[in-house]
């Protein structure tokens, strides 16, 4: 059990993500071998000369990276680790064992600063079950070698074996374990109690140097050509979608563009903004104006629950006008959670909290105000091209739009070529190219998704029409346990907006529809599993990790309901008259006593029909003294039974040779092996006619001899 606790604290370290890869690789790999090793090996000189020169170079190798710049935490966390590696390759003794244990809940206490993700819930169940049986087997152990160093000797005079008495099954037993696994219920219970009556009230100091979430490509200030489509082979969810009102059976993939941001400047290899400065949002409280404030009469909702992710960008719907922010924090620290609003539309967010953000989306109606127009500034700003734009670009532009008249039929028809004429292709090397639109636009015609938005806003550009590149998401795969459409970084995309006239900027997306859905899907079981473990995931997330005064509070509401429903129930049956209450009463008390007699009865059936291993014990022995009494009068007769000969050996051989005592003696020696091995009971009156059959067979020796 020592073993298992050891292993359940280093994996909720593992299992936390924040760890180094090679480093979480390095702790398996020495905890497999460690508890590999023989305990016979446990003694050898060469293993104690680890035992005390390891941590030494654990600790100058954590100090020397500490002075490099490495974050404290992770090198405390990474040396506690090592420790316990080192540990338990070279324990010796009840007092090693201690030490595992004491490092076991360090490193459970630690990842739930790294993580505490349900890898960590999975691993602290654990831990409670088997906690309880590792520390009495501590103490047990610790009391059998004070014993042993006073000189104490078995029954054989030999010193006591330590590990063969924790071997035995008689000392360590089902009874044992499950006795010791069951005092975990009661921890169990208090655990739960200090969990919901004090929540999480802010941020830990440890945090303070805790690193960043993994910073996501497409999303910051300056995007190179090529970036976004890095992004199409990684599952790892960036966000759930939550939409009211689903259909019994939603579609299990959706094609929901959510934006995240724009750049409206283009030099030729990369795409930036021209002007970076944000101001902070209006607001007022939760509410969020992206159009005008959320109106939930009237708009139609969903609810994004976003992953941590660098740079913090919301993501939004093209029709959204408003959003509210879920908070997440307490009444007294505040939700520490501030909205800006970017220069092309974009919103991102600043929070005290590492957790990610949930919030509110609410949609336009068919009546909206037609959008602001551009001023001769703006316009002239999307329509900016990079110096080293050839004709042939021009050429090809003009040559799409043929005779189109409005900005829209000049969109729709650059678009269509786009998706008609040219190949969807991850691995394109026009991103290495001197000028990679024209080598994609006239010499692989393959790409991803930027190469395509980018061809777009720019052959667009070239004929007057205002554009933007944007980058966000789009689809989502339907989770049937959490009832949400999971968006994953594969899912990232990137798509041209295109300023109309009275219509406000429009999506246009030209890459093709059938080769932009993200690699690797799965299908089947897998993502049958795939969908539980998230919703899992999700879950103890929201109502674990981020449990808080606002959820306690939600809490003791929901439970003081229920207390409220319970008691409109019980005034309902008060309201039957007296005597049937009583009889009521009287007749449930009869079921559970007719029930409790029913169950000791067959308790005690069972139990005559079937010995403990006590009783089996105890008769064994006594079938041991009923046998010596044969073998006494055996010995009377002169027919002892040789050392090495098994008494129904001896007995078979007696009644083939024809004695006298032969066929008794055969008769006894079944009735003891019945009793010594079969595991049957004799009773004082069996028990009385073995011993008296036994000794009347030495009255046969004057037989014997006259015979002989």
């Amino acid at each position: 059990m020592t073993d298992a606790l050891a292993a359940l604290g280093l994996l909720a370290l593992v299992t936390s993500g924040e760890l180094n890869h090679w480093i979480s690789s390095m702790i398996v790999i020495g905890l497999v071998a460690a508890l590999a090793i023989p305990e016979r090996w446990q003694d050898k000189g060469w293993l104690r000369q680890i035992g005390l020169l390891a941590p030494l170079g654990l600790l100058v190798t954590q100090l020397t990276r500490l002075v490099l710049g490495a974050p404290v935490l992770e090198l405390a966390v990474e040396f506690a680790a090592g420790l316990q590696v080192v540990r338990l390759a070279t324990r010796r003794g009840a007092a090693h064992d201690q030490q595992v244990i004491v490092l076991a809940l360090l490193h459970l206490i630690a990842g739930t600063v790294l993580g505490g993700g349900l890898a960590y819930g999975l691993c602290f169940i654990g831990f409670l079950i088997v906690a309880p049986g590792a520390l009495v087997l501590s103490h047990l152990r610790r009391e059998v070698e004070g014993n042993y160093r006073q000189g104490a000797r078995d029954r054989t005079g030999l010193p006591v074996d330590v590990p063969r008495i924790l071997r035995s099954r008689r000392v360590i037993g089902k009874q044992f374990l499950l006795f010791t696994c069951m005092l975990s219920v009661p921890i169990f219970l208090f655990t739960a109690i200090l969990f919901v009556m004090f929540p999480r009230v802010g941020l830990s100091l440890l945090l303070l140097n805790h690193s960043r979430p993994e910073r996501m490509i497409g999303f910051s200030d300056k995007v190179d050509l090529g970036g976004v489509g890095k992004l199409r082979t990684d599952p790892t969810i960036a966000m759930r979608v939550e939409i009211p009102d689903l259909p019994s059976e939603p579609p299990p993939r959706l094609a929901l563009y959510l934006r995240g941001t724009a750049f409206d400047q283009y030099n030729g290899h990369s795409w930036s903004r021209s002007m970076t400065e944000r101001v902070a949002a209006d607001a007022h409280g939760p509410n969020v104006r992206i159009r005008r404030f959320p109106d939930p009469v009237r708009d139609r909702k969903m609810t994004i629950d976003l992953e941590p992710i660098d740079p913090p960008v919301l993501f939004l719907p093209p029709d959204a006008v408003g959003l509210r922010v879920h908070s997440r924090g307490s009444p007294l620290l505040g939700t520490g959670t501030t909205i800006l609003r970017g220069p092309e539309g974009e919103f991102k967010y600043a929070s005290l909290d590492d957790r990610g953000i949930r919030y509110d989306v609410f949609l336009a109606g068919k009546s909206e105000p037609p959008a602001k127009p551009l001023s001769q500034l703006e316009r002239a700003r999307y329509l900016t091209l990079p110096s080293d734009v050839s004709e042939r670009v021009t050429n090809l532009a003009q040559s799409w739009i043929g005779k189109a008249e409005s900005d829209a039929d000049k969109a729709k028809r650059i678009e269509s070529h786009l998706r008609s004429e040219y190949r969807y292709d991850l691995e394109s090397t026009s991103g290495a190219a001197k000028n990679p639109l024209e080598d994609f636009l006239f010499n692989t015609k393959r790409g991803h998704c930027e190469f395509y938005s980018t061809a777009m806003a720019v052959l667009l550009r070239t004929q007057g029409v205002p554009t933007r590149n944007v980058t966000g998401f789009i689809g989502g795969t339907y989770n049937r346990f959490g009832r949400y459409y999971a968006v994953r970084q594969g899912d990232a995309h990137s798509w041209v907006e295109v300023y109309l006239e009275n219509k406000g900027w429009t999506r246009f997306d030209p890459t093709p529809p059938s080769d932009a859905a993200p690699r690797g899907d799965i299908t089947g079981v897998l993502a049958f599993l795939r969908d539980f473990v998230e919703a899992s995931a999700q879950r103890w997330n929201r109502h674990v990790v981020g449990y808080d005064l606002k959820q306690q509070v939600s809490l003791f509401h929901s439970v003081r309901s229920r207390y409220s429903a319970l008691r409109a129930r019980s005034e309902i049956f008060g309201s039957l008259s007296s005597p049937r209450r009583i009889a009521l009463f009287l007749f449930g008390l009869v079921l559970v006593g007719g029930g409790i007699v029913y169950l000791r009865r067959t308790k005690k059936t069972k139990a005559k029909k079937q010995p403990t291993k006590e009783e089996k014990e105890r008769e064994a022995l006594r079938a041991a003294e009923l046998y010596r009494t044969l073998e006494q009068s055996l010995t009377a007769l002169g027919i002892p039974r040789p050392s090495g000969t098994p008494p129904l050996a001896h007995a078979r051989a007696l009644s083939q040779m024809g004695h006298p005592a032969g066929d008794e003696t055969l008769a006894l020696t079944r009735v003891y092996l019945a009793v010594r091995f079969g595991g049957e009971l004799l009773d004082d009156e069996k028990r009385r006619d073995f011993t008296r059959r036994a000794r009347a067979l030495r009255q046969l020796r004057p037989n014997v001899d006259r015979a002989a």
